[in-house]
């Protein structure tokens, strides 16, 4: 199998992006990804639980959900996509930006089942807001080709209007960004993109994966912010939030969690695969002066199914906090 992303070997072209992002993160990345595929085919025994692995035992899963007679169901509340309204407060926001609707998808897995995709789409469509922005995982596995992640993710832009900011998460590799840009989705890789209103600015910026390739560089997303400028900050984990919070970020989005994707009544995560508190695996939390949200996901992981843990999209309305 290609380890390129594509299937039939052809390379994306890197070098424009080893000028923007520098030789250095695009080497790291694709070496770590290089040292994840050999580790997967070379080694399937190896650490099987990690969730990098768990595709080992979708069968199980799957079978599980069958024994107790919830795996139709909970197939057919992956495509049941609900709308998340919430209230963003961001320090120091100007007023100009006040109200501004930020459109926030995560974890959209778009090859893993293509209805999950299309109802993502549907329900992303006709929807009011002013910018769009992506936290990450576009394909279903952590290795191998992606080029049915491109297409899903090429039917999904098409139901998107306005700029739309992204940042990769631990099942993209870095070789995914010149397709994803191509499709009219600027990736963030520990850079800044500038929203401006009536002379007033807002500044938006995405960091790469903080959890398995652990590629994000906040010192130097930070650099290029103005002290006390009204900064949100893109990632795909919510573990950095005590970095995002003392290096001033007023707000953050973020996912990866899934909200545990196969829940107990209440919606009672059994995991969230990340290493922060339960209380910032789903939706709106506080951590001193950073707010933030992590989205359970538009798509799903591992296997099409969903229980107690409903897949959303998100819209967000940016607030001045008090």
């Amino acid at each position: 199998m290609p380890t390129d992303g594509s299937k039939d070997g052809s390379k994306p072209d890197l070098s424009a992006l080893e000028q923007r992002i520098g030789r250095a993160h695009l080497r790291r990345r694709l070496g770590l990804e290089q040292e994840h595929e050999v580790f997967t085919f070379g080694r399937p025994g190896a650490h099987f639980f990690y969730p990098e692995n768990w595709y080992s035992v979708h069968g199980v899963i799957r079978h599980s959900l069958r024994l107790v007679g919830l795996y139709g169901r909970a197939q057919r509340n992956t495509r049941n996509i609900r709308l998340r309204q919430n209230r963003l407060e961001l320090r120091g926001l100007p007023t100009a930006l006040a109200g501004l609707r930020i459109l926030h998808l995560s974890d959209l897995h778009t090859d893993l089942d293509r209805r999950i995709t299309a109802a993502i789409a549907e329900r992303v469509q006709g929807l009011d807001y002013d910018l769009c922005v992506l936290t990450g995982d576009y394909r279903a596995r952590t290795f191998g080709p992606f080029d049915e992640a491109l297409a899903g993710m090429a039917s999904v832009r098409t139901q998107l209007k306005g700029p739309v900011y992204a940042v990769l998460g631990n099942h993209d590799s870095i070789r995914l960004v010149p397709g994803l840009e191509a499709m009219g989705i600027q990736v963030l890789l520990n850079e800044v993109a500038v929203i401006h209103r009536d002379g007033q600015s807002l500044y938006l910026a995405g960091i790469d994966d903080a959890h398995y390739y652990q590629v994000h560089n906040i010192d130097r997303v930070t650099a290029l912010i103005p002290d006390g400028a009204a900064a949100l900050l893109l990632s795909h984990t919510p573990e950095i939030y005590r970095h995002a919070a003392y290096a001033g970020f007023g707000a953050m989005l973020c996912g990866h969690t899934h909200g545990g994707q196969i829940c107990l009544p209440g919606g009672i995560a059994m995991t969230w695969d990340a290493r922060c508190p339960r209380r910032l695996a789903a939706g709106a939390w506080r951590h001193g002066d950073l707010v933030g949200y992590t989205s359970v996901g538009a798509g799903s992981s591992v296997v099409p199914a969903r229980l107690n843990c409903p897949p959303e999209v998100t819209l967000h309305t940016l607030d001045s906090s008090a």
